[in-house]
C-alpha cells in the first residue's frame, strides 16, 4: 500500500497582547517547534504562513486566508500549528473547520502542544478539543476586558495611547505621550475652523484645500515624518477628513479619547461612541483654536441654515435663512442671466415646485433681502453702540421675566408626571399581588402591566424633555454681552456675509408679494437671541 504524502503549511500567529507572554508564543519559537515536528514525522514542508501583531478572534486575517485558500485548492494537505489558540480563539469557527471543513476537503490538522491530530479522532485530546476551544476564547474575551479597563484607566491619568497624534500636532517623548504642536499643520487646521465658521461646508473647504495642492492629514504625515497610513486617497482632502477635524475637542487643549470602540472582542467593526461615554481629561496641552471659535462652528453645526450651493459653487449669504410668511415653507433661490450678468431672487419654494394652488407668490430681488437684512443689523448696532448699558439691562430683565414664567410651568407639568409616573409603579405591583392572590386572572393581570407599563415608559421620555427644556430655559437668563459684541463689529459692515447670518439670525419670514395680498410686505428678522425686541420697545417708547 502506497503511503500517503504529507504536504505541510506551517501557520504561526502573534497578536499584540501574546507579545506581552516574552519568547515562549514568539514566531521565531513558533517557527523552531513547527519545523522540528516537521521534521521528526517526515512531513514536506511547503511554505509558512505568518500573521504577526493580528487577533486570533477573527479568521479575517491575510495569512489564515492564503492558508485556507492553499489547503482547499490542494496545494497542502496538512495545517500544523503550535497549539489551537494560535490557529484561533473563536471556538465556533475552530470547530466548524476542524471538525468539518478539513474533513471534507481531506486536510490533516495537527495543534502540536495540545496533542489534536485529525488522523486520530479517537484520542482522547480531540475529544476535549472543544473544551480547549471554550477556554481558548474565554481567555480572549478575559484579556480583552483587562486591556480595556488599562486603556481607560490610562485615558483618565491623560495617558495619549493613541497610534499617532491628531492632524496639527505630533506626539510628545514624555511618559504621557501629550500632544505637541506642528506649527506648519496647526495652522491648516485653525483655518479649517476659521472657513467653516464663516459658513463654508466641509466640502467647499475640502476642494479650497485641495485646489491649494495642501496636502491631507495621511500625506502629510508620510511625506514629513515617514509614517505609512492605510490611505491616503491621492492625497486629497475629502468632507470626512475636514469634519473630523472640526469635532475633535483635542485642538481645544483637552485629551478626548475612549471616543471610538469595536463592537466585541469577537467582531472588530469599529463605531463612535456617545460623547458622554468618552473620557476628556481637560487643559492637558496647548490648544490650536479659542474656545469662542470652537462654538462659532458648533453654532454653524446646529444652524437651521446649511445653505445650498449653485452650480459654480456660489451659496448667497441668506440661503438657508429666509421663509415664507404664508405656508412656512423655505424660500428657494433662482437665478436670472441679463446679458451676461447673474442676478439671484428669491421665491417660496412651495409656490415653485407645487404652484399657486399650495401658495403664492412671495418674489423678492436677492439685493432687496440683503439691503434689508444689512440695514437692520447695522441699525441695531447703532442703537447698542449709543445706550449699551441700558440695552444689555433691558435684555435681562425681559429674558429673566420669560424665562421665570416657563420655569414655573414646566415644573409644575413635571411635578404631575412624576407624580403620575409613582402611581403607576404602585398600580402595577397590586395588579401582580392580586394575580398571586388568585383575585385576578393571568390574562388581565398581564394586560394591565403591559397598559401601565407603556404609559409609564411615555412618561419616562416626556419626563427627560422636560427636564431638558428647563436646563435650556434657565440657560436663557444669561449675559448679552456676547451677542452685543458680534453686532458692534458689524456696525459699518460694507455687506451682508454668511459669517454675519451664522453669528446673528435665526431665520427671516418673508410676506407675500403686495400685488397678491394687497398691503405693505412685512420682513420679520428673528435674531437668536431676542433683543431686537428690547430694541424696537425703547424706539417706539423713548420715555421709557
Amino acid at each position: 500500500m502506497k503511503q500517503k504524502t504529507y504536504i505541510a503549511g506551517l501557520y504561526y500567529r502573534l497578536s499584540q497582547e501574546d507579545e506581552r507572554q516574552g519568547e515562549s508564543v514568539s514566531i521565531d519559537n513558533q517557527r523552531a517547534i513547527l519545523r522540528k515536528y516537521a521534521e521528526e514525522h517526515g512531513f514536506e514542508i511547503h511554505g509558512e504562513y505568518i500573521d504577526d501583531g493580528v487577533s486570533g478572534t477573527t479568521f479575517d486575517r491575510p495569512e489564515v486566508q492564503r492558508l485556507l485558500d492553499d489547503a482547499k485548492t490542494g496545494i497542502i494537505n496538512t495545517i500544523i500549528v503550535k497549539d489551537l489558540s494560535r490557529f484561533g480563539r473563536n471556538y465556533i469557527e475552530v470547530g466548524q473547520y476542524v471538525d468539518y471543513v478539513f474533513p471534507a476537503f481531506g486536510i490533516r490538522f495537527i495543534a502540536i502542544q495540545d496533542n489534536v491530530d485529525t488522523e486520530n479522532r479517537d484520542s482522547g485530546a480531540m475529544e476535549m478539543m472543544p473544551i480547549m476551544n471554550v477556554f481558548n476564547e474565554w481567555h480572549a474575551a478575559n484579556t480583552s476586558k483587562k486591556i480595556r479597563a488599562v486603556l481607560k484607566s490610562n485615558a483618565k491619568d491623560g495617558k495619549y495611547h493613541a497610534r499617532k497624534a491628531p492632524y496639527g500636532y505630533v506626539k510628545s517623548d514624555t511618559e504621557k505621550k501629550t500632544p505637541v504642536i506642528d506649527e506648519e499643520a496647526a495652522a491648516v487646521v485653525k483655518r479649517i475652523f476659521e472657513m467653516r465658521a464663516s459658513g463654508l461646508s466641509p466640502h467647499k473647504i475640502a476642494d479650497i484645500l485641495n485646489e491649494e495642492n495642501i496636502p491631507n492629514p495621511s500625506k502629510y504625515s508620510m511625506d514629513k515624518y515617514g509614517v505609512v497610513g492605510k490611505r491616503n486617497h491621492f492625497g486629497l482632502w475629502s468632507f470626512c477628513a475636514v469634519n473630523s477635524i472640526l469635532n475633535n475637542p483635542t485642538y481645544l487643549g483637552h485629551m478626548a479619547q475612549q471616543r471610538w470602540s469595536s463592537i466585541s472582542y469577537k467582531n472588530h467593526k469599529r463605531y463612535k461612541k456617545d460623547e458622554s461615554e468618552w473620557v476628556v481629561v481637560h487643559n492637558t496641552h496647548e490648544p490650536i483654536i479659542t474656545q469662542e471659535l470652537w462654538d462659532k462652528v458648533r453654532e454653524v453645526e446646529k444652524s437651521v441654515a446649511q445653505g445650498r450651493k449653485t452650480k459654480r459653487g456660489y451659496t448667497h449669504p441668506l440661503s438657508g435663512f429666509l421663509y415664507c410668511a404664508d405656508c412656512g415653507g423655505k424660500m428657494k433661490m433662482n437665478s436670472i442671466n441679463r446679458n451676461g450678468k447673474i442676478d439671484f431672487n428669491f421665491n417660496c419654494g412651495n409656490h415653485v415646485r407645487l404652484g399657486k394652488s399650495y401658495c403664492f407668490s412671495h418674489f423678492i430681488q436677492a439685493k432687496d433681502i440683503e439691503a434689508i437684512v444689512l440695514n437692520d443689523i447695522r441699525e441695531m448696532a447703532q442703537r447698542i453702540v449709543l445706550d449699551e448699558k441700558a440695552i444689555r439691562e433691558d435684555f435681562i430683565r425681559h429674558n429673566a421675566e420669560l424665562a421665570d414664567k416657563a420655569i414655573k410651568s414646566a415644573k409644575k407639568e413635571l411635578q404631575a408626571k412624576r407624580k403620575r409616573t409613582e402611581e403607576l409603579s404602585r398600580l402595577m405591583q397590586l395588579a401582580y399581588e392580586d394575580r398571586l392572590k388568585g383575585k385576578m386572572p393571568e390574562d388581565i393581570c398581564i394586560g394591565f402591566i403591559r397598559k401601565y407599563s407603556e404609559e409609564q415608559k411615555r412618561l419616562g421620555t416626556e419626563i427627560e424633555e422636560l427636564e431638558a427644556k428647563l436646563t435650556e430655559t434657565a440657560n436663557m437668563i444669561q449675559s448679552a454681552d456676547e451677542f452685543i459684541r458680534n453686532v458692534k463689529k458689524y456696525l459699518e459692515a460694507p455687506e451682508l456675509t454668511r459669517e454675519m447670518c451664522y453669528e446673528l439670525l435665526d431665520r427671516v419670514v418673508v410676506g407675500g408679494h403686495p400685488k397678491h395680498t394687497g398691503k405693505e410686505r412685512v420682513i420679520d428678522i428673528v435674531y437668536k437671541v431676542d433683543i431686537a425686541s428690547v430694541l424696537r420697545y425703547k424706539l417706539n417708547n423713548p420715555n421709557k
